[in-house]
């Protein structure tokens, strides 16, 4: 697939108040600071489609962005550690966790995982209650130029230990880069073949 166009629709806190759900939907969610803008910036080829930060918590709204014309890529706000309150935050795992649960459209949620790091809890609780309430998601492991091949497939199949102790089996998972645009196509790819599957 290739990303023609991609603007911007709208912002809210407020399921009710997203676009009409007549199209298929791709939300992109992980811990603040994982590199979700940049990799929806690389996706899309727009430098600043997403709003990048070194500062953690700076997407909180839910963005929904058209592609193509065709179907929806939401930009969620990231969980866990973010340097705003405590009731702030509360507030937009509320509105998150309700929009995840509540739209009809969504036909996958992209958890992002930094791929430096070892199995963080908060990662491995989030995708556990998507599980149990029957969320489609794949991983996407973020960040991987900061990593040589060696360092990479080891983090990987720490994680995968860690994932089995919940899950029979690894979810389907991608390898990506915002820098060197590594995993672009294979992402793409993915939901190109779900929006056909879905026409036919």
């Amino acid at each position: 697939m290739e990303i023609k166009e991609a603007r911007f629709i709208i912002s809210n806190t407020d399921v009710k108040k997203c676009p009409v759900p007549n199209k298929p939907e791709y939300a992109f969610i992980g811990r603040s600071n994982v590199g979700k803008s940049s990799l929806i910036n690389m996706l899309t080829n727009k430098k600043s489609l997403a709003k990048t930060s070194g500062k953690p918590g700076k997407t909180q709204v839910i963005n929904h962005f058209l592609v193509n014309e065709e179907w929806y890529l939401v930009d969620l706000p990231g969980y866990g550690y973010a340097k705003v309150p405590t009731a702030e935050r509360k507030k937009w795992e509320k509105f998150i966790r309700k929009y995840i649960l509540e739209r009809e459209n969504l036909y996958c949620l992209f958890v992002l995982i930094d791929s430096r790091h070892e199995p963080q809890t908060v990662d491995i609780e989030f995708m556990e209650w998507l599980g149990t309430n029957k969320i489609s998601f794949v991983m996407v492991f973020t960040k991987i130029d900061k990593l040589n091949t060696g360092e990479l497939d080891e983090n990987i199949k720490v994680y995968e230990k860690k994932m089995q102790e919940s899950w029979d089996e690894m979810p389907c998972f991608f390898i990506t880069s915002a820098e060197t645009r590594q995993g672009k196509t294979e992402l793409l790819n993915f939901i190109d073949k779900i929006n056909r599957a879905e026409q036919s």
